[in-house]
Parts: C-alpha cells; structure tokens; sequence
C-alpha cells in the first residue's frame, strides 16, 4: 500500500483533479487526494432521487467515478476506466451526506486495480465498486533500456 501522504500530490494536479466539470455540477466536494487514493464526498439533493424517492443509483455510481478518476490519476499520469463494478448494499434517504474512498490495491505498468466504498457519513455501507484503470501514457523508461544485455546493468565482462 503506498503513502497517503496528500503532499505527494503536486499542487497543480491536485488543481487539476479538483477542477472536473461533472464533479463540480454534482456538487462532489474533495476530502482527500493522496498517491493512489481518493475521499469525496456529496450531499445528496432532491433533483438526485429517482421516482421512487431514493437517490439515483447513477449518482452513487457517479460519486465513485469521480473518487475513482481522482486516485488512478493521483500519480500524474493519464489514466481511464476500463471497467467499474458496482454492488449496491443498502438504499439511502434523501438529504443524506455520502462518502466514497478510493483505495489503489494494485499498480502495474498499465494497469490499476482499485476499491471504492461508499458509506454515509455516519459509516453505514451504501457501495462497493471494483475499478480496473488503463494508464493511457507512458512511465519513463529505464536508464537500462537503451542498453544492449552486453553492455547493461548486469552484463558479465570478460577480460
């Protein structure tokens, strides 16, 4: 698991991160950002329910999207959903304040497996979603990549 220190995260991306235009119309405010995680919350509205009277459950998935963008791309790099699955655990009165927290389990070269949960603020579980993240740009490459095996890190020599 790596450091949830929020300094980690350059002030310009975190800007950047907290600056989503649907994040913003859905009133999503930022908690937390720190290497490969992510704490937002939203306090759900009115205009937020579905016909029944219980909130959307595309806004409780919209919740976990934007916790879920800002963790896979809390390492600077570009990165985009490949998949989301969401297993809703309890229905929610109106007016309540929900909380999701993402959590990177695994960073790859591209790949990133991450966990989003979503609780009222007083820790009733809501969701859980399974993320896989694609990172779309590329890591630095190696200092030893443009060296043959021969002459590399490691090469034996002989005299």
């Amino acid at each position: 698991m790596r450091s949830r220190d929020p300094s980690a995260v350059p002030a310009v991306l975190r800007a950047r991160l907290e600056s989503e235009p649907w994040a913003h119309a859905l009133g999503v405010e930022y908690e937390e950002i720190g290497p490969g995680y992510c704490r937002v919350a939203l306090t759900l509205q009115p205009h937020m329910l579905n016909y029944q009277g219980y909130p959307h459950g595309g806004v409780i998935f919209s919740l976990a999207d934007v916790a879920f963008g800002a963790a896979c791309n809390s390492h600077g790099e570009t990165a985009v959903a490949l998949t989301m699955t969401i297993t809703f655990l309890a229905t929610v009165a109106p007016g309540l304040r929900l909380i999701a927290e993402g959590q990177e389990r695994k960073q790859g070269r591209r790949a990133g497996f991450y966990d989003i949960r979503v609780r009222t603020a007083d820790g009733a579980p809501v969701a859980s979603v399974s993320c896989l993240s694609h990172r779309v740009t590329k890591r630095p490459k190696s200092p030893w990549s443009t060296q043959s095996p021969s002459t590399g890190p490691g090469a034996t020599r002989t005299p």
